[in-house]
Order: structure tokens, then C-alpha cells, then sequence
């Protein structure tokens, strides 16, 4: 007999007999009779891609129906399974009850307890009406046998060491006071699964606004190289506030092309300036009481920086450095987008099954006037949305009511709509190949409010998508010459709102987001702008984008352009820059997209 062949396990009784089986069959399996808690004694099969379960029928004997027992409906043969890629986690407990329950009629239970040694298999299940929303399940096995839960514990756990896309130690960030002040509350509901699974992880509660960017900041690569991500437990100003402390002394392109000088004597270097994160770190002479504090805080020395990029190799995009989300704020956008859900549970699961998705991340560069009649660079980074005029607007007037919660959003917004205030602003954009332009939006806009139209065109981005991942991540989409001006076009007036959205930016007030059709990883911008009108048509546009399958940007007033790169000049009164929902002054400003610039642990939203 081959003994070069795959093994099998049976139970015949008290014995246990092993089998090899030729070559050419699959890899190793084990099969086996166990007692499965709250349901009875199933006959269990493990294969590399998972675990599969049949019920067994051995209460009635052959001459009774299968689906009756005395009369009683009982469980008829059912097959059950789990991947192993949903499997977290699988560990011996020993010696302890074993429950043999059968259903019968509705509610009520027949059956009785055993004692035998068992073990546990941690995984995932997928609520069946919203498959996105992913919650944890256990299944106990029992069985007489020791050493029968041992080989099972043992051969299980050689299959998960291959999944080796899986995190084994994570930094955690947690925010004590964002959202309802819950930080600390969602990392303790969600900080068991992590034990189970043998993640190791190094959490910090942040103690001001700031915290986590300085720490992020000053972390050594050696240090950073670690871990295998560092997770948020926040929302995503709290996101931004990591992401930016390693992007900014980590990451080195070039710059986006600053806008047009209106006054000759200030040089515009940008065409040849590099962003250098040894030397252009965020500002700290900024005082205004405005101000992210992300705009605030020490700034690195050359010195200190040089060292924290040369100790050891750390640079994006990064193929096994991930970051990780799980949604403690007040609008979530990135998580909902990144998952489906603002589900704490389904995002801690995401991470530690070691899912990936690449996310495109916008480089935000505000331009000062320097002594020197040159215009100095200050970069931020933003992963979901950068805003101006009504956006900016309204995070302002929030951080008044911080004391409401969530409901501040609400109130602020009323405000700010009921001002109903534009500006006067120059926009410039380079074109896209890809682009579609808003023509004929008064037509679509009469269609859609009759139900006559569908927005068909609309391609939502989703788990495993093509349209991310038609090419490998971090390819950058070919821009044209920005020295050309044939490749931009500029837009001049006054503006209600200035949007620029990296992903659709899905919300629990916008279902579709501010653009349904944006991609988490295509490599574009979508340049959003809301011309002056008056207020009744812009609460409808609002009112659309507050419904699911709305179509907010089908108006005359709104104009909607796929770039990947844009300026911004403002006139007279101004407003400020919402950027993640931390604020941005910025007179002068121009952006750029960097696909896949980043991995998060997340899988996408499931269709």
C-alpha cells in the first residue's frame, strides 16, 4: 500500500483506524463522529479549504421515517460548512459538557448533556440579509477521545499557519472621545477576538487631539517594521491623523503643480520641487484657533527625521504594511465604504482574516507666500474627502457643539444651509481621458424625478473589484503634461461648495455617498462643484443626495469631473478646507491622487 498518499482518520466505535489513500487523491483530510454542541452527533470532515458537517440520523431506527421520531419532527440530514479562510482561531478546552440538543416543534428543546473532551472552531458567518455585516461564530466539538480533539486541534491549526496574509502583531490607536465618547467602549468589545486569534497587539489611548499623529511621526521604521499595521479605533479625523503622521515623514513624489500666480513677483517652483519628507514636515508657527491640530504640533528637525527614514526601509506603497479602521466616530465614511458596514465587529474581523484592500490617497498641498516671494509647500493627506465652502463651513461651525455628539453635524448643517453663503473662487483641473461630462443634466434631472431615467451607468465599487484592480496597485493612471495648458481647464465664479471625493464617501445621511460611481482604487479624483443658486434648488440637491439611488449631481448648478489633479484659488471672503473632517486653511491649494497608495484590512463592501 502507497503510504506516500494523504491520510484519513475514521471512527469505527471505540476505535480509531487510519487509512492512507493513493497519490493522486487531495490533500491531507481527517474524518471523524463528534458530538457537535446544540445539535447532536454530526460526522465531520476536514479538507484544506475547510470543515464540513453531516447530522447524524442514528435516533430512529431504519424502519421509521426519517424525518419523524415517534411521531416528533426531528432534524432531517443537512450539510454544513466553514471555510478555512473564515476560521480565526481553533483551541483545545478540555474536559466539559457537550450538549446533544434536538429541535422539534417550535420553541421548545428535547434532549441532554454529556461530558467529553472538546475543542472550538472560531470563524466568521455572514448575516444572510446584509452580507456585508460579518459576525463571529464558535462551534464546540466533543469527543471521548484526547487525543482524537488533539490530532483535530493540531491539523486545523497547520491550515491556518498557511494563511499567511493574516496580521500576527498590530499597533492599536484607540480615541477615547470620538463620536458619543465610545473609543474605549468598541476596542473592548472587539479586543477578545484578537486573543483568540493570537494577534498580538500594543494598544495606546490618546490623551489629546494630536497624540496619535506625534506618536506616529516620531516612530522609528525600525520600530514601525514591527508590526504589521497599525489599527484606528476612532473615526476618520482620527484615521487622518495616523495616516498622516506616516505619510508625512515617509512618503517622497513630487508635488501637484500650485495654482497660477496672479502677482509676477512670486516664484512658482512647483514643477520642480519634490515632497521630501526629511525636510517638509506641517507647520508649527500656525496659531489660529481654527486650525487642525495637525497643523499645531513639533516639528521635526532634519536631523530627527533623516534618522527615522534611514534606520530601516519603509516606504509606500507598502505591500505588507497595512492600516486598519474600526469605526468609533460620527460618520464612518471610510469604513462604510471600505466594508459596507459601520460595524465595529465586521471591521475587527476583516483585520485579523488579514483582508486587503488598496486605497487611493489624496496628497493636499496648501501654498504660503514665504519672505522670500516663493510659495512654500504644506502638505496634508486625505483618504475619503477634501471640501470647501458649505463642507468647511459646517465642520467650523461643528466644533462649537462638540459637547452634542454626533447631532452636532445637524445642527451645524442647518446653520450653515440657512446662511446659504458663497464664494468667490478659481478652479483648475486636468482633463481625463475617462472623463463624462454633465451635459444634459436639467433633462436627466426631470427624468429622474419622474422615475423615468436610471442611473445605468453607475458602476458601485464592490468586493473584488474589476475596476480597481485591472491593474496592480500603485500603477498610477498616465497624466498628461501639466506644462501643457490644453490639459487643464479652469472654472471661475462663486460657489456654494467645492468637493473633492477620493471614494463615494458613503454615510448614514448620504446612502450612495457624494458620488456613487467612486472607486476605492481607481486612481481618480472627483472634482465636485456646486455653483451658485438659490437655496431651494440647492436642498434639493441635498434632499437627492440624502436618498438612496438619488442623483445629487443631475443639476445645471453642478458641475462633476473625474481628474487626478486639481488647483484651488480663493477671492475675497473665505472659507476653510474640510479635509477627513479635520479643517484646513488655505488660500492657495492644489491636490493630487495616488492609486493604491496604501492596504487597509478590509475586504470591500459585498454585493
Amino acid at each position: 500500500m502507497d503510504r506516500n498518499g494523504d491520510l484519513i482518520m475514521t471512527d469505527d466505535g471505540s476505535q480509531t483506524n487510519i487509512q492512507y489513500l493513493g497519490g493522486d487523491e487531495q490533500p491531507p483530510i481527517l474524518t471523524s463522529t463528534f458530538f457537535l454542541d446544540h445539535v447532536g452527533e454530526v460526522f465531520l470532515t476536514l479538507k484544506p479549504d475547510g470543515l464540513s458537517w453531516k447530522l447524524m440520523e442514528s435516533l430512529c431506527n431504519d424502519q421509521v421515517d426519517r424525518s419523524t421520531c415517534l411521531g416528533i419532527p426531528i432534524l432531517s440530514k443537512h450539510d454544513t460548512s466553514i471555510k478555512i479562510s473564515d476560521v480565526y482561531a481553533v483551541e483545545f478546552i478540555d474536559w466539559g459538557l457537550v450538549h446533544d440538543t434536538l429541535l422539534t416543534n417550535p420553541g421548545f428543546l428535547l434532549g441532554h448533556a454529556s461530558e467529553m473532551y472538546r475543542f472550538t472552531v472560531h470563524g466568521v458567518a455572514r448575516s444572510k440579509s446584509q452580507s456585508s455585516l460579518w459576525a463571529p461564530v464558535v462551534y464546540t466539538f466533543g469527543h471521548v477521545d484526547k487525543q482524537t480533539c488533539q490530532t483535530w486541534v493540531n491539523k486545523i491549526n497547520s491550515f491556518l499557519r498557511l494563511e499567511t496574509d493574516r496580521p500576527k502583531s498590530l499597533l492599536v490607536y484607540v480615541n477615547p472621545g470620538s463620536g458619543k465618547g465610545n473609543g474605549c467602549r468598541t476596542w473592548e468589545s472587539v479586543a477578545p477576538i484578537f486573543s483568540q486569534a493570537k494577534v498580538k497587539t500594543k494598544v495606546i489611548v490618546t490623551e489629546r487631539a494630536g497624540h496619535a499623529f506625534e506618536a506616529m511621526a516620531s516612530i522609528t521604521n525600525l520600530e514601525l517594521n514591527m508590526y504589521d499595521g497599525v489599527v484606528a479605533v476612532g473615526g476618520d479625523g482620527f484615521f487622518n491623523e495616523i495616516l498622516n503622521g506616516i505619510l508625512l515623514t515617509r512618503h517622497r513624489a513630487p508635488y501637484p503643480p500650485s495654482p497660477p500666480n496672479d502677482d509676477p513677483t512670486v516664484q512658482n517652483e512647483s514643477d520642480v520641487l519634490l515632497h521630501d519628507p526629511t525636510v517638509t514636515i506641517v507647520d508649527s508657527t500656525v496659531s489660529n484657533d481654527d486650525e487642525s491640530p495637525l497643523l499645531k504640533r513639533s516639528k521635526l528637525n532634519e536631523s530627527q527625521a533623516i534618522s527615522l527614514n534611514l534606520d530601516s526601509e519603509m516606504s509606500f506603497p507598502n505591500e505588507r504594511f497595512r492600516f486598519g479602521l474600526i469605526p468609533s466616530g460620527s460618520t464612518d465614511a471610510i469604513v462604510m465604504c471600505t466594508t459596507g458596514v459601520r460595524d465595529p465587529m465586521t471591521s475587527a474581523l476583516q483585520i485579523i482574516l488579514g483582508k486587503r484592500v488598496c486605497l487611493d490617497i489624496v496628497q493636499v498641498v496648501r501654498w504660503d507666500k514665504s519672505h522670500a516671494s516663493k510659495n512654500e509647500p504644506h502638505v496634508r493627506y486625505a483618504a475619503s474627502f477634501a471640501g470647501y465652502g458649505f463642507y468647511g463651513d459646517v465642520i467650523t461651525e461643528s466644533e462649537k457643539y462638540r459637547w452634542m455628539g454626533p447631532k452636532r453635524y445637524d445642527y451645524a448643517g442647518t446653520k450653515v444651509f440657512l446662511r446659504h453663503r458663497s464664494y468667490e473662487a478659481k478652479v483648475a483641473y486636468m482633463k481625463a481621458e475617462s472623463e463624462k461630462t454633465n451635459v444634459g443634466a436639467n433633462a436627466r434631472r426631470i427624468k429622474a424625478f419622474w422615475g423615468l431615467s436610471k442611473e445605468s451607468e453607475r458602476v458601485a465599487c464592490r468586493a473584488k473589484c474589476d475596476i480597481c484592480n485591472d491593474a496592480s496597485a500603485g500603477q498610477q493612471i498616465e497624466k498628461p503634461d501639466p506644462k501643457q495648458e490644453s490639459n487643464w481647464v479652469s472654472v471661475k465664479g462663486r460657489f456654494l461648495s467645492i468637493g473633492a471625493a477620493v471614494i463615494s464617501c458613503r454615510n448614514e445621511k448620504a446612502p450612495d455617498g457624494l458620488v456613487a460611481e467612486a472607486h476605492l482604487s481607481d486612481g481618480f479624483l472627483h472634482l465636485v462643484l456646486i455653483k451658485e443658486c438659490p437655496r431651494a434648488f440647492y436642498l434639493w440637491h441635498l434632499t437627492q443626495l440624502a436618498r438612496k439611488g438619488g442623483t445629487p449631481l443631475n443639476f445645471d448648478f453642478v458641475e462633476h469631473h473625474k481628474t487626478t489633479t486639481f488647483t484651488f484659488t480663493s477671492s475675497g471672503e473665505e472659507s476653510v478646507w474640510n479635509v477627513d473632517g479635520e479643517i484646513l486653511q488655505a488660500q492657495k491649494l492644489s491636490a493630487q491622487v495616488f492609486r493604491g497608495l496604501i492596504s487597509l484590512f478590509a475586504s470591500g463592501p459585498e454585493t
